[in-house]
């Protein structure tokens, strides 16, 4: 099957991850307001990530010819079972890292995959991963210096483990790609699983 993939998402990390499975893609970001109706991380993740590629699946599927591949993620940062989103300003951000600092948290990326088969059938199927993230203590000083980049601000848990934040993490239980943001393995063996790549 000839197969046009597209990312449902904006971020550049969720794009440059994608790119590592040597498939050609189109980037068309939903903009969808996001309705949360859980308050369990692989719940919520998996719900976002379906809203997501079912908004853009059924946007581009009217005026496609093409058989549609649409991968939809969310991430979501939690600690002792609460999500951390993204951070409202310098001070909720600095309450969060002070929450992770010296800790072990979790982070879920949720994956929803919706394309159509050989028939035209609208296909889907979703999974969720989980990453175990322990981090350094870090002192006041490290913390406000870290606040003092434009790092913490858009993204979930106020921090990006492949910037500066890195060197405050001790280890992970895990993929770290899916706390980059897209678990790009396991999506790689569910869309083969599938006949997707």
């Amino acid at each position: 099957m000839d197969y046009k993939y597209i990312l449902a998402s904006g971020s550049p990390r969720r794009r440059e991850l994608l790119g590592l499975l040597n498939v050609e893609f189109e980037v068309v970001p939903a903009e969808g307001e996001e309705i949360i109706s859980s308050d369990v991380p692989s719940e919520v993740v998996v719900s976002l990530s379906q809203q997501k590629a079912k908004e853009i699946f059924h946007k581009l599927l009217r005026d496609n010819k093409y058989a549609l591949v649409v991968i939809g993620a969310d991430t979501v940062v939690s600690y002792k079972e609460k999500i951390l989103g993204k951070p409202a300003d310098r001070q909720d951000a600095g309450r969060m890292i002070g929450m992770l600092e010296g800790d072990s948290h979790e982070v879920y990326t949720g994956v929803t995959v919706m394309y159509t088969d050989e028939d035209g059938n609208e296909k889907s199927f979703s999974f969720y991963e989980c990453t175990r993230v322990n981090c350094f203590s870090m002192s006041d000083a490290e913390i406000e210096g870290y606040l003092d980049t434009d790092e913490p601000y858009d993204k979930a848990g106020a921090y990006g483990i492949q910037g500066a934040f890195g060197k405050f993490v001790r280890g992970i239980e895990g993929d770290y790609n899916n706390v980059v943001g897209l678990p790009t393995a396991r999506l790689y063996q569910e869309m083969k699983k599938h006949g997707l790549v």
